[in-house]
Order: structure tokens, then C-alpha cells, then sequence
């Protein structure tokens, strides 16, 4: 980075390459810095529980790693998602409703500015009141502020007795209704999520799944704990989706129907691009995030509005912390329209006081919302920061606010 820095090159850092926002646009040219052999886990802590890994390591190998000393990483976003990618994104995935997102398992990070100047944010305890929080200025910064090159992670006890459930409903609505209940009756299962019809008729005509899915309103549920706490939280869970018409709850502990069940819901992403009727259609989606009170409503209007358009499309919910995705796989020649829906969702979201990204983070797409969202103030307050840290704009330019600097 010094020599970009002499040389005013913008840069741009490569881990995984699983980023839906456009976040790894080379807007301005320069140099892609592929992290691909920073790839260890340097330390295991195990009494700490914590972890001190390089940028290019994948959660899924990290837990395999793991797994050994009876430990779990439990950010879980796409396959093939990398560290670095997920610190620069603040990523989550299905196991958020529970623990969080991945700004609450980073302690610390080693970065390296735009001047080539390394900072290192902190050392290992799990609480600090020194200074200002610089780890959680650069998580999330989608690799404008600086490129992390060693992390310091959290992590807990391997879920002990794991279960899963299903439950099909005859509405979306009946669905929401039920998880809405669980979240605010205060019951903490591990996962909590929603798959609507087109989502499972997607998984079904895939064949990525190793059973049929009926082709209905469907919420996935994972629990873990003592075999009491299960109990309890397997008769709740069940008991709420009795009562908004649920048609059968499944739940099963063996091995191989947990990596069944939870399989279809991770196959979802490819199953709804195996769609496309032409290599030429595109996969568009967005992930607002609202109160869970307003989730019943706003899914409820998603729908409404898609089809009302005359696109076949998907809500696949997070529903457990309000997050969604809503997917349209169309032709290319009607990508327009289509992402005038999407941008109708993240609007209503922003009226229900929510978010226009709950995970994915504004990259390219979501810069002018973004003002929409949290003002022109907090963006100027973003600019600021990135112009003291980063005066020539080098690093990922053009992400998350437009900002012209003469260098």
C-alpha cells in the first residue's frame, strides 16, 4: 500500500469473492490485492476461546478445525465466504437470531491503511474500554478504511443435541405469525427461518435437496442445549405453530436429517439461480431488514407487489432478527423493472424505520438509499472518516458514498 500510496493506485482486496453488492468493483482501475495464500489459522486458544486467523480462511474450514477441540465459529454466510470478506462486510447468516453477526465474534483486527501504515485495533480480552473502538469502525467498512490481514475471533462450545424442525403453513402470513410469537415470547431456538413456496418449488426442481418438499409456507427451526432445554424448546416452538394452522411439525435429532433438512435451506441461493430459463437471466435480490413487528406486513407486501408485477419471486426470511431476502430470477431485457421492485422493498423498509441491508452490506447498489436511510449528516460523518484515513481515496473507492477527491 506504500507504493500505491506514492503512485495514488486504488486497491482492492479479494478473499472469498462472494459479495452481492457490487463491492469488489474495480470502478477506478488499479490493483485487485488477492489475499488467497494468507489462508492460516496462526492460533487456537482454546481455554481464551478465541481464535487468530489470517484473511483467506473460510468459516466452514475453520469450524472443521475447530471441531476437534469442541469449538464453533458460528457466523455462517454463504459457502465460500473468507474472513477477510466477512470482517469487511459484517456478514451474518442463519444462526444470527442467537448469537449475532459477525461484528459480535471479531475482537480484534491487524489492518493495514491506505498509507501502508499497519494498526493493530487491540489485544485478546473479551471486553475493552480503551479508546475509541477501532475494531468496529473497520468492520464493515467494506474495505474502505483498510485491509485486514489477522483477526482475533471469538468462539463458544459446540451446540450440544442438536435438533431441527419443520413446519408448513397455509399462508405466509399464518408463518410469520408463528415466529413473531417465538421471538417475542422470549424463546432463543438456534435458527429461525422462513422458506416461502417458490423457494421450495425452487429446491425440488434443483434436485439439490435429498427429499421433496411440500411447496408451501415453510419455517425451519434448529435447537441445541440440555436435553430438557430442547424439550421445552421443541413443545413451544411447536405449540405457537399449532396455533397459527400449522398442517405438521417435524423434528428429528439423527445426524442425517439435520444435514437434510438444514441442507435445503442453505441450497436455496443456487436453487433459485438453477432457475434462470436462459444463461443470460439475472438473479437480483435484496435483504431489508425491519422491526419484528412490521414482518408480517412488509413480507405480506413484498409478495403483493412482485406479483403484481408478473414476476415469480421469493422471500427467504431470517426471520428470527427481521432480515429477509427477496429474490427475482427474470430476463435480462426485464432487469430494469425488476430492480425498481427490489428498490420499493428496501423503501418501504426504511418508512417501518428498517434497513436496507441487513447483511449484505450498500457496496455499488445502495449508495444513493443509503442517504435515505441515515441522512445526509451520518453519510458526510462516513466521508470524514474516510478522508482522514484514506485522503486520496485508494481504498475500494466509490463503495458505500460517491466521493470525489483531486489527488
Amino acid at each position: 500500500m506504500r507504493i500505491c500510496s506514492r503512485r495514488k493506485i486504488p486497491a482492492v482486496g479479494y478473499s472469498g469473492g462472494t459479495s452481492f453488492s457490487g463491492a469488489l468493483t474495480a470502478t477506478r482501475r488499479g490493483i485487485s490485492i488477492d489475499f488467497k495464500r494468507m489462508n492460516k489459522i496462526l492460533h487456537v486458544h482454546k481455554d481464551d476461546m478465541d481464535v487468530v486467523v489470517q484473511p483467506a480462511v473460510g468459516w466452514q474450514d475453520l469450524n472443521q478445525e475447530l471441531e476437534s477441540s469442541g469449538l464453533f465459529f458460528p457466523p455462517d454466510p454463504g459457502p465460500g465466504a473468507k474472513i477477510g470478506g466477512m470482517i469487511a462486510m459484517s456478514c451474518s447468516g442463519t444462526n444470527a437470531y442467537r448469537h449475532g453477526t459477525m461484528k459480535d465474534w471479531v475482537i480484534s483486527v491487524t489492518a493495514v491503511l491506505a498509507d501502508g501504515t499497519i494498526v493493530k485495533t487491540r489485544n485478546r480480552p473479551r471486553k475493552s474500554s480503551a479508546g475509541y473502538d477501532l475494531t468496529s469502525l473497520l468492520v464493515g467498512s467494506e474495505g474502505t478504511l483498510g485491509l485486514v490481514t489477522e483477526a482475533v475471533l471469538k468462539v463458544t462450545a459446540v451446540p450440544k443435541n442438536q435438533h431441527v424442525g419443520v413446519a408448513a403453513f397455509p399462508t405466509t402470513r399464518d408463518a410469520v405469525k408463528t415466529a413473531v410469537s417465538l421471538i417475542t415470547s422470549g424463546l432463543l431456538v438456534d435458527a429461525l427461518e422462513l422458506l416461502d413456496p417458490y423457494s421450495l418449488m425452487a429446491i425440488n426442481r434443483s434436485g439439490l435437496s435429498a427429499r421433496a418438499w411440500e411447496e408451501r409456507p415453510t419455517l425451519f427451526l434448529r435447537f441445541s442445549g440440555s436435553k430438557q432445554a430442547v424439550h421445552d424448546q421443541i413443545h413451544l416452538a411447536q405449540q405457537a405453530a399449532e396455533a397459527n394452522g400449522c398442517s405438521g411439525f417435524e423434528v428429528s435429532g439423527e445426524l442425517s436429517d439435520i444435514e437434510t433438512i438444514w441442507g435445503a435451506r442453505k441450497a436455496v441461493a443456487p436453487s433459485l439461480v438453477a432457475m434462470k430459463k436462459d444463461a443470460s437471466d439475472v438473479f437480483l435480490s435484496a435483504d431489508a431488514a425491519v422491526p419484528i413487528a412490521s414482518l408480517t406486513d412488509m413480507i405480506d407486501w413484498t409478495h403483493k407487489i412482485i406479483r403484481e408485477a408478473g414476476f415469480l419471486g421469493s422471500t427467504i426470511g431470517h426471520v428470527g432478527d427481521g432480515n429477509y431476502h427477496a429474490a427475482i430470477v427474470c430476463p435480462q431485457s426485464e432487469e430494469d423493472q425488476a430492480m425498481k421492485i427490489l428498490e420499493k422493498i428496501q423503501r418501504k423498509a426504511i418508512e417501518l424505520e428498517g434497513t436496507i441491508t441487513g447483511e449484505h452490506g450498500v457496496g455499488l447498489k445502495l449508495r444513493e438509499m443509503l442517504v435515505e436511510e441515515v441522512g445526509e449528516s451520518a453519510v458526510q460523518m462516513m466521508k470524514t472518516i474516510k478522508l482522514a484515513l484514506d485522503p486520496q481515496c485508494l481504498l475500494n473507492p466509490d463503495k458505500i458514498f460517491r466521493l470525489e477527491v483531486e489527488v
